[in-house]
């Protein structure tokens, strides 16, 4: 068989000769790489320098000591917010109203239950009317006690409710002139 390679052509190198040339070549990327960081002005294989500050420069370092960047506390940030929003005195009520047992004594929590507070009044619900009276007998002391637990002034007034009537309407339709449940009691 004839060889397939032109008249005055190389012969082809051996496996180490091979070698040495990528070898060769990769030694002169490398230094060629190294050249261009060296133009931008970096250091390959070089430890980073640290960074001082300045006299008058803006950028600071994070140390040890507190600063604006670091992270915040939840319960911190929660605090600033119920401040800015204005809403102290009513998340100040929402803690009564969610204590309201531990505030009023297990007795009157058991029967009378905050329904809800608006403009200064903190309305309660009663399950019967005697514990409705009996609230409203109370409501001097419980305003004194609510006031002793979230600051003076947050709750101005103490609306009782008795219990709600049932309703005897069934149905979607109601006569417009009946009495209701009275007048098949006569």
């Amino acid at each position: 068989m004839a060889d397939e390679r032109p008249a005055g052509a190389a012969p082809e190198p051996p496996e180490a000769d091979l070698d040495a040339r990528l070898a060769e070549a990769a030694a002169s990327a490398l230094a060629r790489a190294r050249a261009a960081a060296a133009e931008k002005g970096l250091r390959p294989g070089v430890r980073p320098r640290r960074r001082t500050r300045r006299a008058g420069s803006e950028a600071t370092l994070s140390g040890s000591a507190q600063d604006a960047r670091d992270p915040a506390l939840l319960g911190d940030q929660l605090d600033r917010l119920v401040l800015d929003r204005g809403w102290k005195v009513d998340v100040a009520v929402g803690a009564v109203m969610g204590r309201w047992p531990e505030i009023v004594g297990p007795d009157i929590g058991a029967h009378v239950t905050p329904v809800g507070f608006e403009d200064g009044v903190l309305t309660v619900r009663a399950d019967s009317s005697a514990w409705a009276t009996q609230m409203k007998l109370l409501a001097s002391p419980v305003l004194a006690r609510v006031a002793q637990e979230i600051g003076p002034g947050a709750v101005s007034e103490l609306r009782v409710q008795g219990p709600s009537a049932p309703s005897w309407s069934r149905g979607p339709r109601r006569s417009p002139d009946s009495r209701g449940p009275r007048d098949t009691y006569g």
